[in-house]
């Protein structure tokens, strides 16, 4: 089977150069033949005056008058005429009395005889005209001019010029036309060239199809980051504005689609308008947008040496300070899964030299030590919660309470499923951390600090509740704690519990605090669990 080639495409280059050309040609030799057109009819009318105007002299002329008159030889005629005609540079000039004998002929030996063509009989009716006829020197135009002795008509005088010389006239004519057009296409040739190749520098090399993959890759991309993208051009108009910039201005009060608009109108009051007004490139900027705290970075848009725009990448602060906190519990968890490693290995050296020491009785009081701290901590969690990775958190945690002085319990009656969506495992390892976390700060000023964590799986619900004794929280401040950038806690604060409120409102969830001042605070957290879809 012969395999189809596929066809290269034409290069914008070459489809700018073949239009331009086309066009040109097209245009030129269409104009050009319409006014050589022109130009040989103007010519040909030109000869017609001009015999008819040779004739109307030699009509006038006394010589040919008396001639015909009597009162001269009419071999005056005959020499008159060649002087006229050899002046003039017409083919010949015949003139004929009232009985159509030819009384002057360019060539002798016809004088004397008829005139030849048959065109002539309208002019000894008295009408002056040209018309186009076979006489005895070949085809030619010739103008016909009766010839008055006062009021009588005596004759009538016909000059006529070859065709030939007629047509060599009318091409003389078109010849410059002609060379004007070709000159023409030539220039519009190689202008062509020139354009084709200043449209491509300009266009970087690229060819359509090019700047379309471009252009498709760049919507993609810009449909795909996270991050708020906004750009601005030189005439300080928004020209790019992303579905996640799009989404934070609206969630900022700011309606309307903010493309082809003034940043000026349509970001009034915001610091984000003088960032990318100033043009200066600015990197993790922290500004507010109607009350959100975002992270901007400003970058200006260079063309040349000129300045011919402004972009700015921006994200809610919260989202980021999501990312900070998922992160630093993962280093926290890896740093415990190595103390725990080194842990588990002293145990084995102390194990090991127990054995070789045959201390039995001291090894088996280590060992159930060891069991006892086991099956509260690592025990505990395998019991209720199934999912590794969960577990492998909260173990985390532990260690951090741990460290930090903190008694923690585990309790509960029915294991956690596993959490096979990615996002819903996020979500959930987002609330417990951060009230874990709270927990541990509102402990850290008490004696005795003890926290009590109790998780159950009932009718599809996750529950999930943690109990503190720490200094607890006044009406008021149960009613804030939720609040983005609220904290009892001091500065810079009070974004986790504003994380874990969200994160709830996500999954669907309800959550309940119970606090009293001076007596610890619960947190009651319900969950829907409809499988892996939520």
């Amino acid at each position: 089977m012969k395999l189809s080639r596929k066809r290269k495409p034409i290069r914008l280059q070459t489809w700018i150069m073949l239009l331009v050309c086309v066009v040109l040609i097209i245009a030129l030799s269409v104009t050009g033949i319409l006014i050589a057109s022109e130009m040989g009819e103007k010519t040909r009318e030109n000869q017609a005056e001009n015999v008819m105007d040779i004739a109307r002299a030699v009509s006038h002329s006394r010589e040919v008058i008396d001639g015909l008159s009597g009162d001269m030889r009419t071999t005056k005629i005959q020499a008159y005429t060649a002087v006229v005609q050899e002046d003039t540079n017409v083919d010949y000039i015949v003139v004929m009395d009232n009985d159509h004998i030819r009384r002057s002929h360019p060539v002798e030996e016809k004088i004397g005889q008829y005139f030849v063509g048959n065109d002539e009989d309208r002019a000894f009716q008295g009408e002056q005209y040209t018309s186009v006829a076979e006489g005895t020197l070949g085809e030619s135009m010739r103008a016909f001019m009766p010839i008055w002795n006062e009021n009588e008509q005596v004759g009538v005088v016909a000059v006529g010029v070859l065709l030939d010389k007629v047509e060599d006239a009318v091409f003389a004519s078109r010849y410059i036309v002609y060379i004007g057009t070709a000159a023409g296409i030539v220039v519009g040739g190689i202008g062509a060239v020139l354009l084709a190749r200043r449209v491509k520098h300009t266009l970087y090399g690229l060819e359509p199809r090019e700047i379309a993959q471009l252009f498709q890759e760049r919507d993609a991309m810009l449909a795909s980051v996270r991050e708020g993208i906004i750009a601005i051009n030189e005439k300080n108009e928004i020209v790019i504005a992303n579905n996640a910039a799009k989404d934070l201005f609206h969630r900022a009060g700011l309606s309307g689609n903010p493309l082809g608009q003034p940043v000026e109108s349509y970001l009034p009051s915001s610091a984000l308008r003088q960032e990318l007004l100033n043009q200066k490139a600015e990197y993790d900027q922290e500004q507010q947008l109607n009350g959100i705290h975002i992270i901007v970075n400003i970058m200006p848009v260079v063309s040349g040496n000129e300045t011919v725009g402004t972009i700015a990448t921006f994200r809610d602060k919260t989202e980021v300070t999501s990312l900070a906190e998922q992160l630093t519990d993962a280093k926290a968890y890896a740093d415990t899964l190595r103390e725990q490693t080194h842990e588990f290995m002293n145990k084995m050296h102390v194990i090991s030299a127990m054995i070789q020491t045959e201390s039995y009785e001291e090894l088996d009081a280590y060992i159930n030590y060891i069991s006892d701290n086991y099956q509260q901590e690592v025990g505990a969690v395998s019991r209720l919660v199934k999912d590794p990775v969960l577990a492998g958190y909260l173990l985390n945690k532990f260690n951090q309470f741990r460290n930090n002085g903190v008694t923690v319990e585990l309790s509960g009656e029915q294991p956690l499923p596993i959490l096979k969506n990615t996002k819903k495992m996020e979500w959930v390892i987002t609330m417990i951390g951060n009230l874990s976390d709270n927990a541990m700060e509102a402990v850290a000023d008490q004696e005795d600090k003890h926290v009590l964590i109790t998780m159950n799986y009932i009718d599809k619900q996750i529950h999930f509740s943690i109990q503190d004794n720490g200094t607890g929280l006044t009406p008021s401040e149960r009613e804030a704690i939720f609040q983005k950038g609220t904290s009892t806690k001091g500065s810079n604060r009070g974004y986790g519990l504003f994380l874990t409120k969200r994160a709830l409102d996500e999954l669907g969830g309800v959550l309940e605090v119970t606090s009293e001042k001076g007596e610890g605070t619960v947190f009651d957290i319900i969950i829907p669990d409809e499988g892996d879809n939520v």
